[in-house]
């Protein structure tokens, strides 16, 4: 190979989940829909030569590790964004970084908007 890969990742763009997340107890019992974008920094150049899905990561995986995630209830999108990274460094330990935003669809705060929620940049500090 005559080039270098200097960052690559796998990406999940708004994968679209029912859930019951929320501080208040009729999210958690009614539920909602929510936006789920993960962006996991992982060295691709393996698979660029082998063409093997053992060599990267597989993003059919993700969406289950982010759906196993999001159905457990919690109180903070916070919360669950931090789960679903903990699950994906646990999953692939040599994922260097991990991008994720959750989105709450319909939030109930009398706001007219296309959703609130959370965005996290976590760095895996033992690949550093």
């Amino acid at each position: 190979m005559d080039y270098r890969v200097t960052d690559s990742c796998i990406y999940i763009n708004d994968l679209r989940l029912y859930a019951y997340h929320g501080v208040l107890p009729q999210e958690r019992r009614v539920g909602g829909e929510f936006l789920v974008t993960l962006r996991v920094h992982y060295n691709i150049t393996r698979a660029l030569e082998t063409d093997n899905v053992d060599d990267t990561v597989n993003y059919a995986e993700l969406c289950h590790l982010i759906e196993r995630e999001m159905v457990l209830p919690s109180q903070l999108l916070e919360h669950v964004a931090g789960r679903i990274a903990h699950t994906v460094f646990h999953a692939y330990p040599k994922t260097t970084a991990v991008d994720i935003k959750l989105t709450k669809i319909n939030p109930p705060m009398g706001a007219n908007c296309a959703g609130a929620g959370v965005e996290l940049h976590l760095i895996n500090d033992k690949t550093k």
